[in-house]
């Protein structure tokens, strides 16, 4: 094993969950309650570049242009501690990420940051991990982001333990003319983290293990929808699984919300839209922000109708993205 005497440059995209995570079996493995399907976005990635060095005397962390201090760098430099296990090194490394995802928003920005990182970082120390290893391992940073290693749709298998917990792709090249609308109506970074918000759902809402059931059966469901190219059923699957999720937070004690006023006045735009013979469906992750399924010969009046209502820098129009690449 050989470290890279170069700095190694990923790029990963975020996913849209349409069959949510929400919950863990194990916080350090992040293995969770339930098998989840996403969908990778091609407009929102993240760039991360990783470079080991026997020269510095601590990991150096930098975002955006701005070096991390140690508390905002700690969750960093904890999985790098994972990789360096991992290749049995001690060697620190200078991390640079650009983001172009809205930080804590919803929109899965943890998602393709760990997953760059993953894929970044295990190069540049000399592993060769194939992707099942490579999505185990972003598994650790982020559980969204062993999703984010593979493009088009993808299911995260919840598995039993580190080994069995990954990623697989269920259709990588999407020939189907989708695209998903995000709202950014609010692209502050929110107040409940996803990682405590899932744990206080899990440990106190009365319904949790209804949710565990109905998500279960969910994911098989969709993966047929999607395999017959049938929109309307993958949509009400998608949007009904969002709210259930949504249910959880409701219903926890203390009760907590990720909805601000827009995202119910988008919610009930959507509903509008589709009353009118308007075909689309709305999902939501941790954040405030609605991402909107609609086919493609439909977007272009979808989003002439959310323009009205929120303008059009805050309206993104997007499609199936690819997997992790390297640059």
């Amino acid at each position: 094993m050989t470290i890279s005497k170069n700095k190694v440059t990923a790029r990963a995209y975020t996913n849209i969950a349409l069959i949510k995570y929400w919950g863990k079996v194990d916080q350090k493995l992040k293995i969770p309650t339930t098998s989840s399907l996403s969908l990778t976005l091609k407009d929102f990635y993240t760039d991360t570049s990783v470079l080991f060095n026997e020269k510095l005397l601590e990991d150096k962390i930098t975002f955006n242009g701005q070096q991390l201090s140690e508390k905002k760098a700690e969750r960093i430099v904890n999985f790098l501690d994972v990789v360096r296990d991992l290749a049995q090194q001690n060697v620190y490394a200078e991390v640079s990420t650009i983001n172009k995802v809205p930080t804590s928003a919803g929109l899965a920005s943890s998602a393709s940051g760990f997953a760059a990182l993953a894929a970044s970082a295990s190069k540049a120390i000399g592993l060769n991990l194939n992707k099942k290893d490579l999505s185990r391992l972003a598994r650790r940073g982020s559980g969204s982001a062993t999703r984010s290693i593979y493009g088009g749709f993808v299911e995260w298998e919840k598995g039993f333990s580190d080994e069995t917990s990954y990623a697989v792709p269920f259709e990588e090249e999407v020939d189907w003319p989708i695209n998903v609308v995000a709202v950014m109506v609010n692209q502050s970074e929110k107040q409940m983290s996803s990682s405590k918000g899932m744990q206080i759902s899990v440990n106190t809402s009365p319904y949790y293990s209804a949710w565990e059931k109905v998500s279960k059966k969910a994911l098989k469901e969709i993966k047929v929808a999607i395999k017959n190219r049938d929109f309307d059923r993958m949509g009400k699957i998608a949007e009904e699984n969002a709210m259930q999720m949504h249910a959880l937070t409701l219903s926890s004690s203390p009760d907590y919300t990720y909805f601000d006023a827009d995202s119910l006045k988008v919610m009930n735009l959507v509903h509008s839209l589709r009353s009118s013979g308007l075909t689309c469906y709305f999902t939501m992750d941790a954040g405030p922000n609605v991402k909107i399924l609609v086919e493609k010969q439909n977007t272009s009046k979808l989003v002439s109708e959310l323009e009205k209502e929120f303008g059009s820098d805050k309206v993104i129009v997007t499609s199936a993205g690819p997997g992790i690449e390297y640059q």
